[in-house]
């Protein structure tokens, strides 16, 4: 570059410079000349009503709101194995991943309301996701379906919660392989892979949503939750966070005082 354009660009550079201070500073002026004045707002003078947000509803304890009795037993009874108790944690069934499945099965997550649901269908790579018309309700419905009927021909009649531990151990192994023939649109691979993801998030999940009780996953990973600051601990590397977690709905202890 030579010596004339390099002095031509930083006069062009000072010239937007320049512009752009004098248009700030007009801005500045109309502001303050426009009768434009700040307030201080606290306490009921908010111009807005608490609330207004559509916060998340507390799931509360109570019968199935989507299984049937049967199929809550049966899905209680498959998160007890996938997260069973140990000196870590109480079991995903005792943490209440059934109830999150079941809230949100009932919900908007279970009949895919806020997704495009439309055709055309067909087959799709795995890199593209559930190609299905499907919605998570209904692959729950039909897969507990065909696990039933699988059961009952393939162990003698019993159904899965009849089982020993170690046969639905082996079984949910088997699913998760893909190795089980299920009758019906949905496979045992796909609907090991759902169940399974959902038990994940509703044992980590907040305990707001049915899950992750008394935040047993949060306590046993130290994950501090909701809380509204962390800048006493941001720097404290490599150290244990001494407090215990809060959920939105705040603090266990704080529920069981109440």
């Amino acid at each position: 570059m030579s010596k004339t354009s390099a002095a031509d660009r930083l006069d062009v550079l000072g010239t937007s410079r320049r512009r752009f201070l004098a248009s700030t500073a007009m801005g500045l002026v109309v502001l303050a000349t426009s009768g434009v004045k700040a307030r201080v707002l606290f306490g009921t003078g908010l111009p807005w009503d608490s609330g207004a947000t559509d916060p998340p509803r507390q799931v509360l304890p109570g019968p199935w709101q989507f299984f049937t009795p049967r199929e809550g037993e049966v899905v209680e009874a498959i998160v007890e194995r996938l997260i069973p108790a140990d000196e870590l944690s109480v079991s995903g069934k005792d943490a209440g991943c059934a109830v999150f499945i079941d809230r949100q099965l009932a919900g908007h997550y279970g009949t895919s309301d806020r997704l495009y649901m439309k055709g055309p269908f067909q087959p799709g790579l795995p890199t593209q996701g559930d190609q299905t018309d499907l919605t998570p309700a209904k692959k729950y419905r039909l897969g507990l379906k065909a696990l039933d009927a699988h059961c009952r021909t393939a162990m003698d009649g019993k159904g899965f919660t009849d089982l020993s531990p170690e046969q639905k151990d082996s079984l949910l192994a088997a699913m998760e392989k893909d190795e089980v023939a299920f009758d019906g649109p949905v496979g045992s691979g796909s609907f090991f892979s759902l169940v399974l993801q959902n038990t994940m998030e509703g044992f980590f999940a907040d305990p707001i949503y049915g899950g992750n009780r008394d935040m047993v996953s949060w306590k046993m990973i130290g994950f501090p939750g909701t809380r509204y600051d962390y800048r006493d601990f941001v720097l404290k590397h490599n150290q244990k966070y001494p407090l215990p977690p809060v959920s939105i709905g705040g603090r266990s202890d704080w529920a069981r005082k109440g």
